[in-house]
């Protein structure tokens, strides 16, 4: 019992170990999407920058967008404190969005902090977010890598462009990656125009049981009134007919 009592003791010790020092690698510049990301479509994703450092601020951040799969629309949404730059390239090959030719992309989207002293940029123990919206996205990959660089108020850049290999440990200083979903179906407009014409259908023919219902209500009505009123006049002249007799 004592051997096993201190066998455990020591992988406890070991996988503790592990966990610390793994726990500062997931505490890197990352990117995920506002609900979904799909392909060929548009969709607004987070950048979250986390500060790793316990006597410095993050007071720049700067994304490199893919050159291989160009976005032609980028937008960043503002974020208080912070001042963005987009940079755009001319392709070489122009891509067509909406039935238009599009010569430039986004290359890259640079914030940097605007405040001063403790209000400036992200200190150390907490994270921001940079969302922007992108698009359209493509088609012919299932993913898209961004490289980020970071960088502190001490003067020190930290550069996340390392790609993420498949069956392999993730790379020391990972750069951004956003996971795409497969495509919209063809069928879905399709399906959807076909929901709404069976809505509209559902809702005219409400409307038409709304309407006939209550037309059958004010004829029932009205019988009911002719029906009350005649007995009236039947009570009536019988009353009189007493009246006489008597």
């Amino acid at each position: 019992m004592k051997k096993m009592s201190r066998a455990a003791l020591v992988g406890a010790a070991a996988v503790s170990s592990v966990v610390l020092v793994s726990a500062p690698a997931f505490a890197h510049v990352s990117v995920q999407p506002e609900g979904e990301a799909a392909k060929g479509d548009y969709a607004v994703v987070d950048f979250k920058v986390p500060n790793e450092r316990d006597d410095a601020a993050t007071t720049k951040l700067e994304i490199n967008f893919p050159t291989e799969h160009p976005l032609a629309s980028v937008m960043p949404e503002p974020v208080p404190g912070w001042k963005a730059d987009v940079t755009k390239t001319k392709l070489d090959k122009p891509m067509e969005m909406h039935g238009e030719k599009i010569t430039e992309a986004v290359s890259k989207v640079t914030w940097t902090a605007t405040g001063s002293g403790k209000d400036k940029g992200v200190q150390p123990g907490y994270f921001q977010k940079f969302p922007v919206s992108i698009g359209q996205l493509p088609t012919d990959t299932d993913q898209l890598v961004f490289k980020a660089i970071q960088s502190y108020d001490n003067k020190e850049v930290v550069r996340w462009i390392e790609p993420q290999q498949k069956g392999q440990e993730e790379p020391e200083n990972p750069a951004p990656t956003l996971e795409l979903s497969a495509a919209a179906d063809d069928a879905h407009g399709a399906s959807g125009a076909s929901d709404g014409g069976t809505k509209k259908e559902a809702a005219a023919a409400t409307t038409d049981s709304d309407g006939s219902g209550s037309d059958t209500t004010a004829r029932a009505l009205g019988i009911v009134g002719i029906v009350v009123g005649a007995a009236g006049v039947a009570f009536g002249v019988m009353a009189g007919r007493r009246r006489t007799n008597s």
